[in-house]
């Protein structure tokens, strides 16, 4: 479906921000003054953004152009009525300098064979006077349409004109990022050993993580089972009281309009399986989403539940688990904490503060699960 021209302006915006607060992210990294994993990422994030806006902008051109023709048409079409409406003045002028004067128009009225021939000739000539009034005031109705639409046709020209130079300028400005991103990876690829050495890092914590949340998960749904079983019940899978079930419901209804889990940020690592950006041949298994954001920002609960453990990760910081129903959420890396286990959590509150590490990379890692099995975070958020 075509996109109108507000939806594409609005667009533009979006992204036009996404590139700003991109460019803020690649600052703090760069302050660390050696290439990382972190910058790569920002910068091709940024320059997809880039890529995209140039894409949004050609949308506009093509909206234009049609704006153009649309206008122009309608032009022709004033320009041939105003050839009509002069060409039939000009036989009107014509027929009047033939009886220009009063007495031949005095004379035309009373050389009528009776009364009502002279009426009828009377009316006649005020009709013609009429007429050719109602010619000049269309002629100059028409002229001034004419008119306004050159200056409609020139202001959407100009801003065709601003536009594609517009357009040049990111072209130039992606030529740049492009450039800035191969001398990354050309740094990083330099340092393959030390980067193997990273991925093999943050692979054994997510195992860790990965493990301390099944084993969590195992233990609730244990003690869920052994409370439905005094109560009498049977129930596969987690058991659910009423009001679990009811916030398990209503999360599944918020799909894809959750609450990013920070007021601003970027998704710099996707969901799943995927390439290692500077590692050719080597791929890295994500759990769920990566999210950069500038340093000090707070990590909020993305729906509200209850606080049902805090992750300890040997090397890896603090994590924090909230179930929502049969759905969990997990947080991690906290600088600082808020909340504990037990806590009841609203949507929005605040649960810590993110880490900033080392190389000033300041991410925070999202996961959702639904009982043992994990979902694409980024199919849950909404998607600015």
């Amino acid at each position: 479906m075509a996109q109108g021209k507000s939806e594409l302006q609005q667009k533009k915006k979006e992204l036009q921000k996404e590139i700003i607060y991109t460019n803020k992210l690649l600052d703090e990294t760069a302050e660390n003054k050696k290439a990382s994993i972190s910058q790569l990422l920002q910068l091709s994030k940024k320059i997809s953004a880039r890529e995209e806006l140039i894409q949004t902008m050609n949308q506009e051109i093509v909206l234009i152009d049609k704006s153009i023709d649309s206008n122009q048409v309608v032009l022709d079409s004033l320009t041939n009525t105003m050839k009509l409406l002069k060409d039939e003045y000009a036989k009107i002028l014509q027929s009047a300098y033939k009886n220009r004067s009063a007495y031949d128009q005095l004379m035309f009225v009373f050389s009528s064979e009776d009364f009502n021939q002279a009426f009828k000739r009377l009316k006649y000539l005020q009709q013609f006077t009429r007429y050719r009034k109602n010619q000049v005031l269309k002629i100059e109705f028409t002229q001034g349409e004419i008119n306004e639409k050159i200056t409609q046709l020139e202001a959407i020209r100009l801003s065709k004109k601003n536009l594609l130079a517009s357009i040049q300028n990111e072209y130039q400005k992606l030529g740049s990022e492009k450039n800035q991103k191969q001398n990354v990876v050309n740094q990083l690829q330099g340092k393959e050993k030390e980067l193997k050495a990273q991925l093999a890092e943050k692979k054994k914590a997510s195992q860790k993580l990965e493990k301390a949340i099944e084993r969590i998960i195992e233990e609730e749904i244990r003690k869920a089972k052994e409370a439905a079983k005094k109560a009498g019940k049977d129930s596969k899978g987690y058991p659910l009281t009423p009001e679990a079930k009811e916030l398990s419901n209503s999360f599944t209804a918020n799909q894809g309009k959750l609450p990013w889990p920070v007021v601003e940020g970027l998704i710099t690592e996707k969901f799943g399986e995927h390439p290692h950006p500077a590692l050719p041949g080597v791929k890295v298994q994500n759990n769920g989403i990566d999210i950069s954001t500038t340093k000090g920002s707070v990590i909020r609960s993305i729906f509200e539940g209850e606080v049902t453990a805090v992750i300890i990760i040997p090397g890896g910081g603090k994590g924090v688990m909230i179930r929502h129903g049969e759905y969990l959420s997990v947080y991690t890396y906290f600088q600082e904490l808020f909340v504990k286990k037990g806590d009841k959590v609203s949507t929005k509150q605040d649960l810590g503060i993110v880490v900033t590490d080392d190389d000033n990379k300041t991410n925070l890692h999202l996961e959702i699960w639904k009982n043992t099995t994990k979902l694409n975070p980024e199919l849950w958020i909404y998607r600015k």
